[in-house]
């Protein structure tokens, strides 16, 4: 894996928007990894995306991304694509 090709995006999100920001960035396929950070920068989880992620474990990954948007007022979405 060259981690040169990888691209990193920043999204600032509200809690309320985060799982549906999480689930815009998944539809689209080129995700390789997913970070969400609370307001002091301090990463909460990061998720790894690959095909099995995406294909059979989606629901328990929202569902521990809805429980973060529930705790979190903003934070930040790290998002490393490929």
């Amino acid at each position: 894996m060259n981690e040169e090709n990888n691209k990193n995006e920043e999204f600032k999100v509200s809690g309320n928007e985060l799982v549906e920001k999480i689930k815009e960035l998944i539809k689209q396929g080129n995700i390789r990894r997913i970070i969400i950070k609370n307001e002091k920068g301090d990463t909460l989880v990061e998720i790894p995306l690959t095909w099995a992620v995406i294909g059979t474990a989606i629901a328990p990954v929202l569902a521990a991304v809805g429980a973060i948007a529930a705790m979190v007022t903003n934070c930040t979405v790290v998002v490393e694509k490929k």
